[in-house]
């Protein structure tokens, strides 16, 4: 019985996933504010979407303690951003195959 009301809930929430997961990875990619730091720090980049490597190499170069911390924020928040966009992709098929079958 409870199992049945379990898989009835999920059947239930299940075709939101990727919907749910998409909102998560663009607010995470909102938080992400790499280039703002970088102009901050008078460095100039070409477009809004720094590189990981550029970012690696800037903590790596850089002895402003401040700066490298709020790019590893900027970088995990990059990484949770990459992430939940390839959840997403992998949910949208299964959760579509889901809804249908159902």
């Amino acid at each position: 019985m409870l199992m049945n009301e379990f898989l009835e809930y999920l059947s239930a929430i299940w075709p939101l996933t990727p919907l749910l997961l998409f909102i998560l990875a663009v607010t995470f990619r909102l938080l992400d504010n790499s280039t703002s730091l970088f102009l901050q720090k008078d460095i100039l980049v070409n477009h809004s979407n720094v590189s990981r490597g550029l970012m690696r190499d800037a903590m790596k170069h850089n002895e402003d303690e401040r700066f490298k911390s709020k790019l590893k924020t900027a970088l995990i928040f990059r990484n949770l951003h990459h992430g939940l966009m390839i959840l997403a992709a992998i949910t949208l098929p299964i959760s579509l195959i889901l809804f249908f079958l159902r």
